[in-house]
């Protein structure tokens, strides 16, 4: 700062992630502002705020902003690979098609027979029972053709829910690039702390799959006739070999040295979803249902069956989300008034400085200790946080096992409604606008002001219920393009979703390593950090590619 009265000049660097508010005061008196404006600055620009006394004196002060340096346009790399992405799929579906073999009129009579005695002979058991009537195009009679390269899991003996391994696919691929860096854009980071971006959808995807795939998986499982002790036991090691995998390899690098106790990270994104995996897979277990089909409910009960049929379970996650409601926003926690769910740090005019995420950060540190988790919160460089937080801990879990509940309700219609894919869409939008008003009414329409704010490391409940709405239209447009219609296979996506587990645990182990990651020559532009990002992205999905044809799927 100057002497007063003597001319000075001074250089700052701002963000241009976020609109930047400026204020001008006279002396120390900062009730005193003189000038005020608001504004979202552009990359590489150079910017001049001059604030000179009138020439009367220095009652009144003047302010000016002028642009030295016109700002570049950050974006047009990401048109360019959005571009490239596009052109290579539209060459590949065009490849597909005109490699494909034109049927011969001569077996056109032998195609039909063979067509009538798929439609008409007993189908296997197993998920394939969702299509609504036998289909069987030209196109896709053999199923080798270029027109249908829709990958099936031969060692199950029986078709998958192909919509089901492109989400899981679509979500884990996004999670790589967001994790590799996401080109350096703002908007393939997570939030700072309320609101939505493109980093804060593909975890919430993730656990809203896992009660799909669980509804789906534990069905087959019961007809087959496994007992429930066998279903527990499975349950189990699975949650503890996800559980060993988060704390042992993906929360320590090479360069810690040997895993300590002493400062371990306990939770985890892999410990999390074991965790919501055994708590779904445990009510499912102990609820579900053998045969959907002989529960027969009369007219006025039959739209809701899939409620009624699962009504302990509607009643374990409302006393769980009482619970998380009831922890938020009565625990009394020391310093933080009570139902505080803000950044701390110089959040709220620096009123909480240690109540980073009120009590869900005091239940962390009260259960785990302040060294066994997250350090580096997204809130610590805009709120200048000093406290530790982490968004995979207790309490936000609560509400993962409810996300993943929606899920499972997902799963639960797709078993019901099999045999009317129209039903299926139909109760799939139905959920997607009721999800969506409840968060409308929570969040009130606003990233700060609402009831209860959209917030990924809170996992608010208006988070929940905006991402279950998401995953609601999301899963039944895949499921229409992909399953009813087949208008695609769910390529490239499909093959990591295939193998997600080798994937995720893949790219967290190498992602520090080449090719995936290398010192950069411009890592201030947009250009070299994008490729990177996605070169590390597509190099996961060739992998997941390769593993595919050698029919190698890891399972835990």
């Amino acid at each position: 700062m100057a002497s007063p009265g003597v001319p000075s000049n001074v250089s700052v660097v701002v963000s241009t992630r976020f609109p930047l508010a400026m204020e001008v005061f006279t002396g120390r008196n900062v009730t005193n502002v003189v000038c005020r404006w608001r504004q979202l600055y552009g990359e590489q620009g150079h910017y001049l705020v001059s604030v000179k006394p009138d020439l009367a004196g220095v009652t009144e002060v003047s302010c000016t902003l002028a642009v030295q340096k016109d700002p570049e346009n950050s974006y047009i790399p990401l048109w360019i690979a959005l571009a490239v992405l596009v052109a290579l799929a539209l060459l590949y579906f065009l490849g597909s098609y005109i490699s494909m073999p034109p049927p011969r009129p001569e077996n056109f009579e032998k195609l039909m027979l063979k067509v009538r005695e798929t439609c008409t002979e007993k189908r296997p058991r197993g998920l394939e029972d969702y299509n609504e009537e036998c289909r069987l195009s030209l196109a896709s009679a053999d199923p080798n053709s270029p027109a249908c390269p829709r990958p099936v899991a031969e060692t199950t003996g029986r078709r998958r829910l192909l919509s089901l391994d492109t989400f899981r696919g679509l979500s884990l691929t996004l999670m790589i690039f967001v994790n590799y860096g996401g080109g350096g854009y703002w908007f393939f980071e997570h939030a700072a702390w309320n609101g939505l971006t493109v980093a804060d959808l593909v975890m919430a995807w993730f656990v809203f799959i896992i009660g799909t795939s669980v509804a789906l998986a534990f069905h087959v499982m019961l007809k087959r006739g496994v007992s429930q002790m066998q279903l527990v036991r499975k349950l189990t090691w699975r949650t503890l070999v996800l559980f060993v995998i988060g704390v042992c390899f993906l929360n320590y690098g090479p360069v810690d040295g040997p895993l300590s106790w002493s400062w371990a990270r306990i939770p985890g994104v892999l410990q999390r979803l074991g965790f919501t995996y055994f708590v779904l897979a445990l009510m499912q277990s102990c609820f579900g249902i053998k045969d959907l089909d002989s529960y027969q409910f009369d007219d006025r009960w039959a739209s809701v069956r899939d409620i009624l049929l699962y009504w302990p379970e509607w009643i374990i996650v409302a006393a769980l989300e009482t619970a998380w409601l009831g922890l938020t926003f009565t625990l009394p926690v020391p310093g933080c008034p009570r139902g505080y769910v803000g950044p701390g740090g110089i959040g709220d005019d620096g009123k909480y400085p240690n109540c980073t995420g009120g009590a869900a950060g005091y239940i962390d540190k009260w259960l785990l200790g302040e060294n066994h988790i997250y350090h580096s919160p997204t809130c610590q460089e805009l709120y200048k946080t000093t406290q530790p937080f982490d968004p995979e801990g207790v309490l936000g879990t609560i509400n993962s096992i409810v996300m993943a509940f929606f899920g499972l309700q997902a799963g639960k219609i797709i078993l019901m409604y099999r045999q009317q894919p129209q039903g299926i869409l139909k109760r799939f939008l139905i959920w997607a606008i009721l999800l969506g008003i409840v968060s409308a009414i929570l969040s009130r329409c606003t990233q700060n002001e609402g009831f209860i704010p959209i917030n990924k490391n809170l996992w608010s409940l208006s988070y929940v219920t905006t991402l279950s709405s998401f995953s609601f239209v999301l899963l039944g447009i895949l499921f229409y393009v992909v399953d009813v219609k087949n208008w695609w296979g769910g390529q490239p996506f499909i093959f990591p979703g295939m193998n997600s587990i080798f994937v995720y645990v893949g790219h967290s182990l190498l992602g520090s390593y080449f090719p995936f990651r290398w010192e950069m020559k411009s890592p201030a532009s947009h250009a070299e950090p994008l490729f990177q990002s996605t070169l590390g992205t597509a190099i996961w999905v060739f992998i997941a590619y390769l593993l595919y044809k050698k029919k190698f799927f890891l399972k835990l």
